[in-house]
């Protein structure tokens, strides 16, 4: 997993409005148990039983990020993402080789119900960066996408994104180590439109962590 980029791009792939998403609907329990061991099969049962079409929206996002990481072409595993480049570069500089892409889901208030990881891990397998979230259900869930290196924002009021949009972060590494307590972001495919996202209260380490990408990178050093 790699570290975080100073700017990132994040593609919309489940839009969930109900008043409280729990842990087993995000990865649900029974008819997982034979793969627990296998995080790759697991994560093809992600958001199941209520978005079914999110692993293969996630996956597609996955290629361009796995193409970049590889020196690879980007457009070529992702051809949409020209126009997202485009739009961006006409307001700021950005260096796409340089640039992490990942997706996110937005969730009035998830991760309610057991503490198990697999929750947010599958979203990250699945190359997951982020949540969006009015609030987070329980502390725990939280710190489980921190331990998985992905982003645990916090937005609150009408939505200016939609399933299937794209909103780039400019500079996100230094929001984060500066400790600021908003972060502009843009809905690049909405005419570049402003809003602003929060991470909540952050530990030193939890910071970190999430500049390393994953728990497991800061053990590393």
């Amino acid at each position: 997993m790699t570290e975080l980029t100073d700017d990132i791009i994040l593609k919309v792939v489940s839009e969930i409005h109900d008043p409280v998403t729990t842990t087993d609907e995000l990865i649900p329990s029974g008819e997982t148990s034979s793969y627990r061991s296998n995080p790759l099969k697991l994560s093809e049962f992600a958001l199941s039983r209520k978005d079914p079409a999110y692993v293969g929206r996630a996956k597609a996002v996955q290629k361009a990020e796995k193409a970049r990481i590889a020196g690879e072409d980007i457009l070529e595993a992702l051809p949409e993402l020209k126009d997202i480049y485009d739009a961006i570069r006409s307001n700021f500089d950005i260096d796409i080789k340089a640039t992490q892409i990942g997706s996110t889901i937005f969730a009035v208030k998830p991760g309610d119900g057991s503490a198990r990881e697999q929750a947010a891990s599958c979203q990250k397998v699945l190359g997951g960066l982020a949540n969006i979230a009015n609030e987070y259900a329980t502390k725990r869930y939280r710190s489980n996408l921190i331990n998985w290196g992905m982003l645990p924002f916090i937005y609150k009021g009408e939505l200016p994104f939609a399933n299937g949009d794209y909103i780039f972060i400019k500079d996100i590494r230094k929001a984060i180590i500066d400790k600021a307590s908003e972060i502009k972001a843009y809905v690049v495919n909405k005419g570049m439109k402003e809003f602003s996202l929060q991470l909540g209260e952050l530990t030193d380490d939890e910071r970190e962590i999430i500049l390393k990408g994953c728990l497991i990178n800061y053990y590393k050093g």
